[in-house]
């Protein structure tokens, strides 16, 4: 019997770099049909109040009536706006040193204009807790005696809850921002604060981790070059503390949107949280499917907070050959 030989063509770099990216969006779009078919099997099983829990295709439908909803209050805005233009016009015309007013429109906040107030409170209170966070941080790091006076204190304060924390704030805020004319909103505040206190234990913790974790023959290195100490922080300290440090960011972040969401719907000021409790007492045939499409854009904005801090880190990251999910 004559043997067989099968020979394989070689598949080129080309073709494996093309099947390797195919791959890295099939398998996401695969999860995500998964998904979205066990959500809608599993809806139709579920009976409230209301009706029965609203499925992708409903959920679909309330999203875009939220839409019209905004281009409908747009058109309003506008008009409020082309009205008293014409009303002062004309008052401006029979009397050129008339006084003229222009208020501001106070039409309904949208959904879309919720999510851009939540969006920027979760922004500032953010970068403030890393603004507190990243410092001190480097500086617990860099001194074990200070880490192990301040850790109980850190320790302490994590676990609290934004509910815990917001009343808090809340009466702080009102006691020492007091003005007949504020610059700022005080709900917008008290949102910012109770972000800021929740989510910058993550960062400051792996900060002083990563910190403390500095490979030893890079210290050495440092002192043999005689580094000022911003110098041994900047070439050393910083570079080999990044993935920690944006390892504690990217969690700092998630939990960010988390405690807004919750302290808008506690505080009921405005943003998604709000939005979410306001359909929740409507109780309309609609307030599910918006509820619920809330909650897929709260997931879906936390998702896309999440692989920007990605992006970030793979631009400021020495090491471009690393691994980052």
């Amino acid at each position: 019997m004559m043997a067989t030989t099968i020979s394989f063509l070689p598949v080129s770099p080309e073709r494996k770099a093309m099947i390797k990216r195919s791959t890295e969006w099939l398998l996401p779009v695969l999860g995500l049909l998964f998904f979205i078919i066990v959500w809608h099997f599993s809806a139709l099983q579920v009976k409230t109040s209301l009706g029965t829990l609203p499925g992708p295709v409903q959920t679909a439908e309330q999203f875009v009536l939220l839409i019209e909803d905004h281009a409908d209050e747009g058109k309003k805005e506008q008009a409020f706006y082309e009205r008293q233009e014409a009303r002062n016009a004309k008052k401006l015309e029979a009397n050129p040193e008339a006084n003229i007013r222009v208020r501001q429109y106070t039409g309904k906040a949208t959904f879309f204009d919720q999510i851009g107030t939540s969006l920027v409170t979760v922004t500032c209170g953010f970068l403030l807790a890393s603004v507190i966070a990243i410092p001190l941080g480097l500086l617990l790091g860099l001194n074990h005696k200070l880490y192990m006076a301040f850790n109980p204190v850190i320790q302490l304060l994590k676990p609290v809850s934004p509910l815990a924390w917001l009343p808090l704030v809340t009466m702080v805020v009102s006691a020492s921002y007091v003005s007949d004319d504020p610059l700022i909103a005080k709900s917008f505040l008290n949102s910012m604060f109770t972000v800021t206190l929740c989510s910058l234990w993550p960062t400051l913790i792996n900060t002083a981790v990563g910190v403390t974790n500095v490979d030893k023959d890079l210290v050495n290195v440092s002192r043999v070059l005689r580094l000022s100490p911003c110098q041994h922080v900047k070439t050393i300290v910083l570079p080999s503390a990044i993935p920690m440090i944006f390892t504690g960011l990217r969690l700092s972040i998630g939990i960010a949107w988390m405690v807004l969401i919750a302290a808008e719907m506690l505080a009921q000021n405005p943003g998604l949280g709000k939005f979410v409790w306001d359909e929740f007492q409507n109780g309309s045939s609609q307030s599910l499917g918006r509820i619920m499409v809330a909650v897929v854009m709260i997931g879906f904005i936390g998702l896309m907070l999440d692989r920007l801090m990605l992006l970030l880190q793979k631009h400021v990251s020495w090491d471009k050959q690393q691994v980052l999910r």
